[in-house]
């Protein structure tokens, strides 16, 4: 009898991962890893442009880099597996390099016996929420089906040296508490110049711009509260990441603080409040926003285009753009902001979209972009 119970838990075990491998080859969709293969290390040979897609997006997951760079087919041979690896992964501390991907959805474009074009949604998982990537695969059918790899390799810069000009302020301090932002002087004086209440698919946002009115910089937060007839909060909310935060003396900010599962019918008034701190900052990096332009994309959205040039000599890990959208009177209609997966190395540029919801893209006459900065060093 002793003897039983370990014969069925090593049947049952067997039995298991039978029902895991079957169950996963008749998986249907394009979704995530529902499409691919169910063991780590095993991959059918691609009869469809789907499974051949599906195969290389699993080891694109999974990270199985030899695999996934051997079942492409290159068209320029300067791409080695190391430049193929960093277009996925990321380098010098951009997002990318802390994102992983989560899942994926696939659609044809275009189809024939020998050539395909696929559609991807990739959900990337980041430390500052998901992020989506849109891409487009072409795919070509030799004895089986393989993605074609064309992505150009980031070339390699020579060193150089860039002049360093820039406004800098400092905050002197007799305590080592205070070493960041103090408190123990008067606040900046900045001032909240415009607000702005709308309904939206996810509840009630709030928006408008920020001042700093000062002649020195401040790390600045705004705060919301939705009050009903009664007198009584509903809800309280904060700016968060959807502003300018480091704000130099005469600088405008965006800002936007969400509500979510809130509608607009139940507010009564909107309490607005600033909150300002005086610290340390610099005018650098200066990046610039180039090539602007409101358009509409594959998937149909109404996004701003543009890029990022990084004019300084010190690189912006994670940029983040904030773009506010103005009517024909000036004010603001919507405020929208979107992290840059890869890091901006000087004197190089970045592309960057922010989308508009369609239903106020047609009011839209002006727009204006900021950019806050990371730097892994802290600055």
């Amino acid at each position: 009898m002793k003897h039983i119970l370990p014969i069925v838990l090593v049947a049952v075990t067997v039995l298991l991962m039978a029902v895991g491998l079957t169950g996963g080859g008749r998986s249907s969709g394009t979704v995530g890893i529902a499409a691919g293969s169910a063991l780590p290390g095993f991959s059918t040979n691609a009869t469809t442009p789907e499974q051949a897609l599906s195969n290389f997006l699993i080891d694109v997951q999974r990270r199985n880099w030899d695999r996934a760079f051997s079942s492409v087919e290159r068209t320029n041979d300067s791409v080695n597996e190391q430049a193929f690896i960093q277009e996925w992964i990321g380098s010098n501390g951009g997002l990318r390099s802390f994102s992983s991907l989560e899942r994926y959805d696939a659609r044809p474009l275009h189809a024939t016996d020998s050539e395909a074009q696929m559609r991807v949604r990739l959900h990337w998982s980041t430390p500052v929420g998901p992020v989506e990537d849109v891409r487009d695969f072409h795919l070509v059918r030799r004895d089986q089906w393989k993605v074609v790899w064309d992505e150009v390799p980031i070339p390699n810069v020579p060193s150089q040296i860039i002049p360093v000009n820039y406004l800098r302020w400092e905050l002197v301090t007799g305590s080592a508490g205070e070493e960041w932002g103090s408190h123990n002087v008067d606040a900046p004086h900045v001032r909240i110049v415009s607000m702005n209440a709308v309904d939206s698919a996810e509840g009630s946002v709030v928006m408008g711009e920020v001042v700093n009115e000062d002649t020195i910089p401040a790390f600045v937060n705004v705060n919301a509260t939705l009050v009903d007839a009664a007198g009584s909060a509903i809800d309280d909310e904060t700016s968060f990441d959807k502003i300018l935060h480091v704000l130099l003396p005469k600088q405008v900010s965006p800002y936007r603080i969400d509500f979510p599962h809130v509608s607009l019918s139940k507010v009564k008034n909107v309490h607005m409040d600033v909150k300002a701190t005086l610290v340390p900052a610099s005018s650098d990096p200066v990046i610039g926003v180039m090539n602007q332009k409101l358009d509409t994309d594959p998937q149909g959205r109404s996004v701003l285009h543009g890029e990022l040039l990084n004019q300084s000599g010190e690189t912006v890990n994670i940029p983040h753009v904030i773009a506010s959208f103005y009517d024909n009177n000036g004010k603001v209609v919507w405020v929208s902001d979107g992290y840059v997966e890869r890091a901006l190395i000087p004197q190089e540029s970045q592309p960057f979209a922010v989308e508009i919801p369609k239903s106020l893209a047609g009011k839209v006459q002006n727009f204006h972009v900021v950019v806050n900065q990371y730097s892994l060093h802290g600055s």
